[in-house]
């Protein structure tokens, strides 16, 4: 049982609300071979388009050789394409595919079933307002990676399809960090 006195404590309640969703979460995840990492990485180049893994690895504050075993765990599964820069081809860019797009829309409609369930208790318009009050906590609590550019979406990070046909198959591997 809780202890009524912690109930007026928000850092507590937001902590174990938190443990609450993340185990709902982690077992929709699970459930496709996935982990929370996999999808913030396939909702970040969903969101920003294609990414240098060290801006992935920036961006998610994250190791980059943590960031690499995502990222090949995504490869492998056909989720994202790692290429090379077209201006820079020491750089690698990696880019959700379109299975990776038809996988990251799936598992969003999994998760919103799983926001219906933790907030059940809540009308529409409740949600809408935790939603807009935990964002903006959010936006607070989360510093911008220090020297970090946001790239455009769309542009000349990809080789073009006859590049592709004539340069070797890319890895996703440690060597192109």
């Amino acid at each position: 049982m809780t202890p009524p006195s912690v109930l007026d404590l928000h850092a507590y309640l937001l902590t174990a609300i938190g443990k609450a969703a993340r185990r709902r979460l982690t077992d929709r995840l699970t459930a496709r071979g996935l982990r929370l990492w996999h999808l913030t990485v396939m909702a970040l180049l969903h969101d920003l388009g294609p990414q240098m893994k060290t801006a992935l690895a920036t961006r998610l504050d994250m190791n980059a050789s943590d960031l690499v075993k995502i990222v090949n765990d995504l490869d492998r599964a056909g989720h994202v394409d790692c290429v090379r820069d077209t201006v820079d081809r020491r750089r690698v860019v990696v880019a959700l595919t379109d299975e990776g797009r038809t996988a990251l829309a799936e598992l969003s409609a999994d998760i919103a079933s799983t926001d219906d369930e933790v907030l059940a208790p809540l009308s529409p318009a409740e949600r809408a307002q935790l939603g807009s009050l935990l964002r903006r906590v959010h936006r607070h609590l989360e510093p911008a990676p220090a020297g970090m550019v946001h790239e455009p979406p769309h542009g000349p990070l990809l080789r073009t399809d006859e590049d592709r046909d004539t340069a070797p198959e890319e890895s996703c591997g440690p060597a192109d960090v």
